[in-house]
């Protein structure tokens, strides 16, 4: 045990230093690409023109500020989002299929929102509260069922699963009710950051960075308590209110994706993957790392979704779906592989 301590003490917060930096320009460079790229294309030059106002440059100014910089923005805060939501809930779970999507929590929120929309229709400012309150609820619940029935890391991904199943079953019912509530909650349920405003932005980022900030407060503690629930104990780690802070911080991130982006998938689920290869499984370095390929990830999905059949746009979540799905299966093939060699 005193090893094992001095081990997990010993070991970097910040692993893997050098490759920020690297992470970092391939933001940038993408956030860049995304601010140029569309149905109207914009030179370097113009783009510089148009973030200084010039003379002459006043198309480049209104598609730069009002089209591509929220747009941007807004893809930067969803991959932070849900890139934090994921690594939390894999870390709380145990389980390295665990996402916001696949665990129902995704579903959840959007319950909450058709629920709110179709009856109290004029409270639409309040969608990112019902978001909130289902993610939450969801979460609870499912980590709830889990714990009841058994202790397997394979419950929670099958509890998520049949929270999905109900919850999807609802939103069907609340659609056919109301069929324009329903045309709403189609472009909401894609996911898709197509008309973004940056005001919708404000309380999402807030509510992202403070989730962040704890997370990496919390750190060291969280990795304790992905080396297993006896260890976490001895070593001081009070196990059950750090669940509850990760699933309030991983509800929160997702939730307030949600409220602006919809239902966008498989984020969650690939970034803390790629981020593990990167940074090694501590969680201090795997949430920073997460923060620089979450936001890249979901900027190159847009971009591509907007380029490759200009003029007509396909929505991120679609794009994310082609990546995420494939990827999922592959993470399944490979534990499958993994428990036959055990």
């Amino acid at each position: 045990m005193k090893n094992q301590t001095a081990e997990i003490k010993a070991q970097p917060l910040h692993s893997g230093k050098r490759r920020i930096p690297v992470m970092a320009c391939l933001l940038l460079g993408t956030f860049v690409l995304s601010c140029t790229c569309g149905s109207v294309r914009l030179s370097f030059t113009q783009l510089i023109d148009g973030v200084l106002w010039r003379d002459g440059a006043e198309n480049a100014s209104v598609i730069f500020y009002y089209l591509r910089l929220p747009r941007a923005v807004a893809a930067v805060l969803a991959g932070i989002g849900l890139s934090v939501s994921g690594v939390l809930l894999q870390s709380v779970t145990g389980n390295a299929l665990a996402s916001p999507n696949i665990i129902g929590v995704n579903s959840g929120a959007g319950f909450c929102c058709i629920l709110l929309l179709s009856f109290f229709p004029a409270a639409a400012a309040a969608l990112p509260l019902a978001a909130f309150a289902g993610a939450f609820g969801t979460t609870l619940l499912i980590v709830a069922i889990a714990q009841r029935i058994s202790a397997s890391k394979g419950t929670v991904i099958l509890a998520g699963i049949a929270c999905t199943s109900v919850l999807s079953a609802g939103i069907s019912f609340l659609s056919l009710l109301d069929t324009d509530v329903l045309a709403s909650y189609n472009a909401f349920s894609v996911g898709g950051l197509s008309g973004v405003k940056m005001e919708q932005l404000l309380l999402p980022a807030i509510l992202i960075a403070v989730c962040l900030t704890v997370s990496l407060v919390l750190a060291r503690r969280i990795h304790l308590l992905c080396l297993g629930d006896a260890l976490a104990q001895a070593l001081g780690v009070r196990i059950r209110a750090l669940r509850l802070v990760c699933l309030i911080c991983a509800s929160a991130c997702a939730a307030a994706v949600v409220s602006f982006a919809g239902l966008l998938g498989f984020v969650g689920l690939v970034v803390p993957h790629i981020a593990r290869r990167l940074a090694g499984p501590a969680t201090g370095p795997l949430l920073v790392t997460s923060v620089f390929v979450g936001p890249t990830l979901v900027l190159l999905a847009d971009l591509l979704g907007r380029v490759l059949l200009a003029p007509t746009e396909i929505p991120v979540g679609v794009v994310m779906a082609l990546v995420g799905a494939p990827f999922f299966f592959f993470l399944l093939l490979k534990r499958r592989e993994a428990d036959a060699e055990m």
